[in-house]
């Protein structure tokens, strides 16, 4: 016996079919990935400038370039390669090699600004939000075309995808811990800068990146 469905009516929204998402162009999707790793890219700048880090793999790489003096962009692409295979199982062929070209483009773009973007002076506060800010619109926009800059943000959004849970606050409970762990190298005062920072940053991405409020892919 076959249940009645019921038709759409002004008062009850229609159930939305995958023929009914948007689908995002190839020329959109490169042009998505430009403009969200250049942001992550300056906001990265930013933290640099008044010794800042952030959390997750670039929180790490931070800590190389500051403890180690590796430079940024190699450090933040050497330790997001174990994570790629991690992507492919859970996520698929195509975002894992989005994932891979952004961060490529992050680490190329983080070694390249410095040389061509002299900031005279910062306010370290103003660096901390302002670099969140520029951050999180970039991983959002990345991963609104199903793509990601690797490390700890695949695992975000594995439990996003798989749990329903936000990626933004997966995220967080993953960057407090690595921030919190540069009290050991970094100033304190930078460490709560950095903190701010890292709210800032998730905050942007569990507000505006929650399961099913976005549907183009």
């Amino acid at each position: 016996m076959q249940a009645n469905v019921p038709s759409p009516t002004p008062s009850s929204p229609a159930i939305e079919t995958d023929a009914d998402v948007l689908k995002h162009s190839r020329l959109e999707d490169i042009q998505a990935m430009a403009i969200g790793t250049l942001l992550v890219a300056l906001g990265v700048t930013l933290f640099q400038h008044a010794g800042l880090l952030s959390g997750g793999t670039a929180g790490i790489a931070f800590l190389l370039h500051y403890v180690g003096g590796w430079s940024f962009g190699v450090a933040y692409f050497v330790i997001n390669v174990p994570f790629y295979w991690i992507a492919w199982k859970h996520m698929g062929r195509a975002f894992t090699l989005r994932t891979a070209l952004s961060v490529g483009l992050v680490s190329i773009l983080c070694d390249w600004l410095p040389h061509h973007l002299v900031l005279a002076m910062i306010d370290p506060w103003l660096a901390a939000v302002l670099g969140g800010v520029l951050m999180g619109n970039g991983f959002l926009i990345l991963f609104r075309h199903s793509a990601s800059l690797g490390g700890l943000g695949i695992l975000a959004l594995i439990a996003q995808k798989k749990l329903g849970w936000r990626a933004g606050h997966v995220q967080m409970a993953f960057d407090a811990l690595i921030v919190s762990s540069a009290l050991l190298t970094v100033p304190l005062d930078r460490v709560v800068m950095s903190i701010a920072a890292v709210l800032v940053l998730n905050l942007v991405i569990a507000t505006n990146h929650r399961p099913g409020r976005y549907v183009a892919q």
